[in-house]
């Protein structure tokens, strides 16, 4: 894809379909990455401030903000309230990224705003500030369908990449969530964990508490100093809070919950994977904080039910019986980590065949590492993106890392085609077996769209 690709429209012709309003978004791809708030703020003074109408809460992270996004959506509307979610990338369509009670925004919805927004995004580009990229326009769509069409009661707001410069950090929240600090998007964010956890750290705003499960000394480090400058509470996972897990077996986890406020003696979710405890357990402090600080209304009845009726598409998610196919978006290091140890401790099966696709910007020596001491069979696939990562270049690490660790009975396949590649591993998988596709979230898209749908998914990030 290249910036001639960008569909030549005259300006103030309105878009006549959801469709070509998406395509248009989409062909700002091209236009990368540009970390800085000049333009999203100019496209927010354009639109006449609509992100001061809404009561935010921002999430950011390195792994897990989906999922905790997942969670504090499902309790709130639950509960009663309205609930708008912006998250990111999307796995299917288009429309998943920008939510109204679970319920993607509507293709009618879409067009309108996008046509409102279409000519201020032309002025911005025609400027010194140049062309707003993909992720910008559709954060401002988000925000002008949540501020004047949907009108939601609280707005979960994913942060794209890092946070500091992110386009999601326009907003001033009433809560900010960071997950957790790990070794991604480095080439951006910085190199190394304290580079990257200021990043993040650039969501915490003036006198808004701030939740984390932030482990690493250094980085909980950068956390207390950003929240001290900003006169900001911070709460943080086995300090101020804490769990104890329970009970952990497929799709049912329990655990203990213990908050500044009060005990949870007992709640369960779902969602599987010991990270899924870590993630439950940040969501819950976010809303017994929302509880004291703003009145929040949540009876411990629906909060138990809401936590339990959480799920997360592509996360640890089995999309398939017979064979047993799971699919998981881990795509760094630290994804690899939680996954083996989900393979280790939640799953039973004779033989492991396992599907990896991933990007060209990620560090696929450590994932590596985690997920290679358990794998029978490794298909090396590639999505459809064009920042995927070579299946032959993958295959020639792996079978180094299998040198390493002397496992010579590990099949290796190259098989660039992805819908070849799960057609391979249907055919080798038994019924003890199972089956597991991993990597980026494109290919996952993908995935999940072919084996529940047959269909492909739409692209974007």
């Amino acid at each position: 894809m290249s910036e001639t690709n960008v569909p030549a429209r005259p300006s103030g012709t309105a878009f006549q379909s959801a469709s070509e309003a998406i395509d248009w978004i989409v062909h700002l791809i091209p236009f990368g990455i540009k970390p800085g708030l000049n333009r999203m703020e100019k496209l927010m003074e354009l639109l006449d401030n609509p992100e001061r109408r809404l009561k935010f809460i921002h999430v950011a992270g390195t792994n897990g903000k989906g999922s905790v996004c997942a969670y504090l959506t499902e309790i709130l509307k639950q509960s009663g309230y309205d609930v708008g979610t912006f998250t990111s990338p999307y796995i299917e369509k288009y429309t998943d990224r920008i939510r109204l009670n679970g319920e993607n925004i509507s293709e009618e919805d879409l067009l309108r705003v996008v046509n409102k927004i279409k000519p201020l995004v032309d002025e911005i580009a025609d400027s010194e500030l140049g062309q707003p990229t993909m992720f910008e326009v559709s954060t401002a769509v988000a925000i002008e369908y949540f501020a004047h069409v949907s009108y939601p009661d609280f707005v979960v707001w994913e942060t794209g990449l890092g946070g500091r410069l992110d386009s999601t950090n326009v907003v001033s929240p009433i809560l900010s969530i960071i997950t957790n600090v790990g070794h991604d998007h480095m080439e951006i964010l910085g190199d190394s964990i304290e580079k990257v956890a200021a990043e993040k750290a650039g969501i915490i705003k003036a006198g808004v508490p701030v939740v984390s499960a932030v482990s690493q000394p250094e980085a909980i480090e950068v956390l207390e100093q950003t929240a001290k400058q900003k006169n900001s509470t911070l709460y943080l996972l086995d300090r101020q809070f804490r769990y104890e897990v329970l009970s952990s077996r497929e799709n049912d986890q329990t655990f203990a919950f213990q908050s500044p406020f009060r005990p949870i003696p007992k709640i369960g979710i779902s969602m599987n994977g010991q990270h899924q405890l870590q993630n439950a357990s940040v969501a819950l402090m976010a809303i017994e904080l929302m509880r004291q600080y703003y009145a929040l209304i949540v009876e411990d009845d629906v909060l138990q039910d809401a936590m339990r009726a959480t799920r997360w598409a592509g996360r640890l998610e089995m999309i398939s019986q017979s064979p047993r196919i799971l699919i998981d978006g881990a795509h760094n290091p630290e994804g690899g980590a939680v996954l083996a140890q989900a393979l280790r401790e939640t799953y039973t099966y004779n033989k492991l065949h396992f599907v990896m696709g991933m990007l060209s910007t990620k560090n696929h020596s450590e994932y590596l590492r985690h997920i290679l001491p358990l794998v029978d069979t490794l298909i090396l696939t590639e999505p459809d993106w064009h920042k995927k990562e070579d299946a032959v270049k993958l295959a020639e690490l792996a079978r180094t890392l299998l040198q390493e660790i002397d496992r010579k009975d590990v099949e290796v396949i190259v098989e660039p085609d992805w819908k070849a590649a799960l057609e391979q591993v249907k055919t080798r998988t038994a019924q003890d077996d199972l089956a597991v596709v991993s990597g980026t979230l494109y290919l996952i898209g993908d995935v999940r769209s072919w084996v529940l749908h047959q269909s492909d998914s739409e692209k974007g990030w």
